[in-house]
């Protein structure tokens, strides 16, 4: 036993050499950075973008490019709450108050909820920016990966966008590769195959790879999410013993204080150096 568990430990530190070196040999092609872009390349947000590409620090260093090209102009994260908050009223998707066993931000989707026909899908797409933004920035020390809770209470085809999916996977798979650890599909319908079908072609291996389908009736998908989730913690719609409840007005003090702790962090924008990509200008 013990000389497995020692296997096992050489494994791990060969693992974290290896990951250490190819974040070190990214940093080098990406050249000196300074600025909001020198604060977002940490070592977690770069071992996402390796992921992303298979260690290959060529490709990893042409979508980070594309990456600070894209934050440089959309400014994720200047987007403020009072700018947003009104597409989070229902508590369609939010941020919970728990995390997994793990330690890691949890992200609760609630499908079922109708999206208000007159809400542009730009006001969207900012909003779901922001909750991005908001998770990664409440990461645990040490943790770089986000758990998602989705609900499909309620859920119809009638309730989906594919505009709306197609630039919100977009957005996540470009621009925040790798955050996510993994997705619970709580007790999704039938139909939701044929919703799937349509968007599959949108997901890479990586991300349909992070999608867990969990069955309340099946033992294996509730021993599933007791590995994963203190039961107390865990919502009763998902299985546990929790009362999910969504208040915006408190959610929104949250969000606000939250605000406060983003400004402090990004400070202003003072430009930044960066060799990365070939003939592309600094972000």
């Amino acid at each position: 036993m013990f000389k497995s568990q020692n296997k096992g430990k050489q494994v791990q530190e060969s693992s974290d050499v290896y990951t250490a070196s190819k974040i070190e040999e990214l940093r080098t092609e990406i050249g000196p950075l300074s600025g909001r872009s020198l604060k977002y390349c940490t070592d977690g947000c770069l071992k996402g973008y390796l992921e992303a590409n298979n260690w290959n620090v060529k490709k990893a260093k042409k979508m980070l490019g594309h990456t600070l090209e894209w934050r440089s102009t959309y400014k994720p994260e200047e987007i403020r709450w009072h700018e947003v908050a009104k597409e989070g009223e229902r508590g369609i998707i939010y941020r919970a108050s728990f995390h997994d066993r793990q330690g890691r931000t949890v992200l609760i989707f609630r499908t079922g909820i109708p999206i208000p026909k007159i809400t542009s899908i730009e006001s969207l797409i900012r909003f779901d920016v922001h909750l991005l933004e908001n998770a990664v920035l409440n990461f645990e020390q040490g943790q770089h990966q986000m758990a998602w809770l989705i609900d499909f209470t309620g859920w119809s085809l009638t309730n989906m966008s594919i505009r709306l999916a197609r630039e919100f996977l977009n957005i996540l798979q470009n621009h925040f590769p790798d955050r996510v650890a993994v997705a619970f599909l709580y007790n999704p319908p039938r139909a939701f195959e044929t919703f799937l079908k349509i968007i599959k072609y949108l997901l890479d291996n990586k991300t349909l790879e992070k999608a867990k389908f969990v069955y309340p009736k099946e033992k294996e998908s509730v021993d599933l999410m007791k590995s994963y989730f203190d039961e107390e913690n865990l919502p009763m719609e998902f299985g546990g013993k929790a009362t999910m409840k969504y208040d915006h007005e408190e959610y929104s003090r949250l969000m606000t204080q939250d605000d406060l702790k983003s400004a402090a962090f990004w400070g202003a924008d003072d430009g930044q150096s960066s060799h990365v990509g070939a003939g592309q200008s600094s972000a």
